[in-house]
């Protein structure tokens, strides 16, 4: 029997408050997880959030995997300590590996929510409860200020997004206008959100432009901006490799850019000396193409893990060589699993040292592979040395 199951048993319900596993044994591994009751489509679940120095990481556990995780993550820390209404417990890990555990009786009951639902009145940025003009006309909330059901999804995504937004708002300049691109906009939901989020909640002087294609969309997405007067948001038909309407940008937004139209946005992003680049990647077909590796081959034969190692590959080199253009990188997790597959969101913030990754090159050699942005990069860095 799992030893954690022993000691966990008694709380692991729905009056559970927190766990939170702490005091790593490494400086550059886990740093801290908490988990939480939630209930899922009526089945009672525990969501747990296992945080590193650049990322963290969801999950939606059963009781039992909830143990199996425990033993694995408490193999990386020495801290174990969770919160309920019959009382607190205390574990402690000694470097040898032995477990002591205290339990002590609540001197007055941890609060726990009174309803365990996923979307349990959560704070959102976005008021669910308060009519905005945007969101009824594009189909996410009533007239009476009400959010449709099956807009739900694209409602948290909304608000999962400005809360990136929020996070990074301290690393922008202060004190003149932001300059914020969007690029490959498409109905423009996160744009209109961004907008409404920064200038008129939070006040900030921002001119935003979402870029897309569609002539259709970018006409009815101009046509509400000016009906809701916001003066500052303008919509355009462009191209992302060969857009030239600016020459100095704050923040780059590139959510589900098709295959490398997400690198040429991110080379133009570095180009501009952008502060901030919050990406999304979509479809990604580029590599899965090139890669070539007689060591990996017995798990390349198949044609889906192919292609989602091969996606994956494609954001981590990305993501190494923004580092290697000066930027501090975290590879985020933007939504979850259960409502896309393409959930992965590199923030990169302008203020790294410009460095060369080590054995970065050397894997894309022994991948075979020659990645866009990486081109890209190369041709950027010969025309600013001739």
């Amino acid at each position: 029997m799992n030893q954690w199951k022993e000691i966990l048993e008694y709380c692991l319900n729905k009056e559970l408050g927190k766990i939170i596993l702490s005091n790593p044994r490494k400086k550059d591994g886990l740093r801290k997880v908490e988990i939480r009751p939630v209930l899922l489509k009526h089945e009672l679940k525990f969501q747990a959030g296992a945080y590193t120095q650049k990322q963290v990481q969801h999950y939606n556990l059963s009781e039992e995997e909830v143990y199996e995780k425990i033993a694995r993550w408490m193999e990386d820390m020495r801290q174990l300590e969770a919160l309920h209404p019959a009382g607190r417990l205390h574990v402690l890990v000694s470097k040898k590996g032995r477990i002591t555990v205290k339990r002590s009786q609540a001197v007055c009951p941890v609060k726990t929510d009174a309803s365990l639902e996923h979307n349990r009145k959560k704070k959102y940025i976005l008021d669910p409860s308060v009519p905005v003009p945007f969101l009824m006309d594009l189909g996410v909330q009533t007239r009476e200020g009400k959010i449709v059901q099956s807009r739900y999804d694209k409602f948290r995504q909304m608000n999962r997004f400005l809360e990136f937004i929020e996070d990074i708002v301290p690393e922008l300049p202060r004190g003149r206008e932001l300059v914020m691109i969007d690029f490959g906009c498409g109905k423009s939901y996160l744009t209109f959100a961004m907008y409404y989020y920064l200038h008129e909640l939070r006040g900030y002087d921002v001119r935003i432009i979402g870029l897309d294609l569609k002539a259709d969309v970018i006409e009815r997405c101009q046509a509400l901006a000016e009906r809701y007067g916001y003066e500052k948001l303008s919509f355009l038909v462009g191209d992302i490799a060969d857009y030239e309407g600016v020459d100095q940008v704050d923040l780059v937004v590139t959510l589900h850019a098709c295959d490398t139209a997400t690198d040429y946005a991110l080379e133009r992003a570095v180009r501009w000396g952008a502060k901030v680049i919050l990406s999304v990647p979509c479809c990604q077909h580029e590599l899965n193409g090139q890669i070539h590796s007689r060591l990996l081959e017995p798990v390349m034969k198949y044609g889906l893990i192919r292609e989602r190692m091969a996606a994956l590959f494609t954001d981590a080199i990305r993501a190494n060589l923004l580092e290697e253009a000066g930027y501090r990188v975290q590879v985020l997790e933007f939504i979850d699993m259960e409502h896309t597959p393409k959930n992965i969101l590199l923030r990169a913030v302008r203020g790294g040292e410009k460095r060369e990754v080590p054995g970065l090159r050397r894997m894309m050699e022994e991948l075979h592979v020659d990645p866009t942005l990486a081109l890209l990069m190369e041709k950027g860095k010969d025309a600013s040395d001739e």
